[in-house]
């Protein structure tokens, strides 16, 4: 054992460069983007048939990937097992509630309810980790983000929007979900990345399709319009495929912590372009809860206390 005299110091925290975060930019407008092109695309195919297409042809596009790289297909794989229950958890149930919500939702408010997953994510780990235990910061913080939560769903509760509320709960157990994918992910750690994505991508499609079938009859549906048509092939080759793969290449770069960063950028992304394109206006406590979420997170992360040492240290006006 090596005495403390002697330990190795511990490892510099990851940075990130202008290239990461040129990516963290582009992946907060590929998952912020999802909200639009769902909401583009729900109005025309029932939640479960477009979770079907989704993951079905992002895991289609990925085994593609797989397949140039040399590697077999993840189905073989003794930890298949887990990637099913991974694709459950982080795709077929998530997704089915939020593309439910979403056809009541705007689609900046289903992406600010869906950026309470790191709280969720600081809560399960607290219980069912040894080694992510929770701090009076994220204590706190999560209570400031769960602070924002309350308000939003007060204000659809005082409106009398009982659909409206059932949405929103929907959005918050989509980000449950999240959390709880997030620890089995832990489990998988070691594996090649694409691998992961590529196999809960197909457990995924394993369930849906069957159900899909059986509650939607597909076949029976109009055919869908070119937008939707585009939308659903923007979901699954950019938003997901694509993001998934930007999202790994940040994590290998810039760490996981840094990665999360874009947790704060999607929603903005969201409703930004719900405005634009979609002509949806959110009210003044929606945009209040959405600060009192995205500070929470932020406080749980320890991301304001290093940001008030950064400016300590290199003040403005000096070198850095």
């Amino acid at each position: 054992m090596t005495s403390p005299s002697t330990a190795a110091p511990a490892p510099a925290p990851l940075q990130l460069t202008a290239r990461d975060w040129c990516l963290l930019v582009a992946l907060s407008v590929l998952w912020g983007s999802s909200f639009f092109f769902a909401k583009i695309a729900v109005t025309e195919i029932p939640p479960l048939t477009l979770v079907a297409l989704r993951v079905g042809i992002a895991g289609l596009a990925l085994q593609i990937v797989l397949i140039a790289q040399g590697h077999g297909s993840p189905v073989t794989d003794r930890r298949f097992p887990a990637l099913f229950v991974l694709g459950v958890v982080n795709n077929v149930i998530p997704f089915s509630l939020l593309f439910w919500a979403q056809q009541t939702l705007p689609a900046g408010l289903a992406a600010i309810f869906n950026a309470t997953t790191p709280i969720f994510t600081m809560m399960l780990a607290t219980v069912f980790t040894a080694d992510d235990k929770a701090t009076w910061l994220k204590i706190a913080g999560i209570g400031l983000g769960f602070s924002g939560v309350v308000l939003m769903l007060g204000t659809g509760l005082s409106a009398g929007a009982t659909g409206h509320l059932l949405a929103e709960l929907a959005c918050l157990g989509a980000a449950l979900s999240y959390g709880v994918s997030a620890l089995i992910a832990r489990r998988l750690a070691a594996a090649p990345p694409v691998f992961l994505a590529t196999g809960q991508f197909t457990g995924a499609t394993m369930v849906i399709v069957p159900l899909a079938l059986i509650v939607d009859a597909p076949w029976t549906l109009p055919a869908p319009s070119l937008p939707a048509i585009g939308a659903v092939l923007a979901l699954a080759l950019a938003s997901s495929a694509f993001g998934y793969l930007l999202y790994f290449a940040i994590i290998r770069s810039a760490g996981a912590t840094n990665a999360s960063l874009v947790t704060y950028l999607v929603p903005m992304t969201a409703i930004l372009l719900g405005a634009l394109f979609l002509g949806e206006r959110l009210g003044l406590f929606e945009y209040a809860g959405m600060v009192l979420i995205i500070g929470g997170v932020a406080l749980a992360q320890g991301r304001l206390r290093r940001l008030r040492r950064t400016a300590a240290t290199n003040p403005p006006g000096g070198t850095g």
